[in-house]
């Protein structure tokens, strides 16, 4: 396997972890009858963005550097939103936001 073949792999996964996020989203939403934008959706945003800002960055691609940079500190900046808004929340017990 090249070095190639791997950060193939780690731009899909980025990808992959990244539309997940929707999914989440989805089915909170579904299950409470109105759109819903839980946490776990954040950090996936978060999460799927880094991976693909390191993909974009091996690739050195700027223009797809700048959206998933720009990206992550958007998410960055709701999840520390929502933990000043609930301090006394976890990651575990903070289910939902209303969007």
């Amino acid at each position: 396997m090249t070095l190639d073949t791997v950060w193939l792999i780690i731009g899909f996964l980025g990808q992959g972890v990244f539309f997940m996020r929707w999914v989440v989203q989805w089915i909170a939403s579904e299950r409470h009858a109105e759109s819903r934008i839980p946490t776990a959706f954040w950090y996936m945003s978060l999460l799927g963005g880094l991976i693909t800002l390191a993909y974009a960055i091996y690739r050195q691609d700027p223009v797809f550097i700048a959206g998933q940079s720009i990206g992550s500190v958007v998410y960055l900046r709701n999840l520390m939103l929502i933990y000043r808004s609930n301090p006394a929340d976890s990651p575990k017990t903070s289910t939902a936001t209303k969007s």
